[in-house]
């Protein structure tokens, strides 16, 4: 699987209520291992578990999976500085959450126009 460079080419989000594991490490472009320790690392990350410790991802977990590996990745932050971005006090607006947010609406919307041109 080639890794994309950053999270504008992630492919968009399903709209589905749970994701497994191995469909966030694709939605996302990390391994199960690697999502495994960031939930450790990372409070805010936190996926359901089911039956057998199954663990199952929502979208908003996958949203901030895309924002912390978008820190680490691509802004070079360390682990204890991603940790420390997410939870100050501009967590909730921060910038780049945003821009993946309305990127991965604008994708959703242009699937359901190409749908209906159908």
């Amino acid at each position: 699987m080639l890794e994309p460079a950053n999270n504008h080419e992630l492919p968009p989000i399903p709209a589905k209520r749970y994701f497994t594991i191995g469909e966030v490490s694709e939605l996302c472009a990390v391994k199960p291992h690697v999502l495994r320790y960031w939930e450790q690392e990372f409070p805010q990350v936190k996926p359901v578990k089911r039956r057998g410790n199954r663990r199952y991802y929502q979208r908003q977990d996958v949203i901030l999976i895309r924002q912390i590996r978008s820190l680490l990745y691509e802004e070079g932050f360390t682990i204890g500085g991603a940790r420390q971005r997410l939870s100050g006090d501009d967590a909730k607006e921060d910038l780049n959450q945003s821009q993946q947010v309305i990127h991965q609406v604008r994708l959703e919307l242009e699937a359901i126009a190409q749908a209906l041109k159908r």
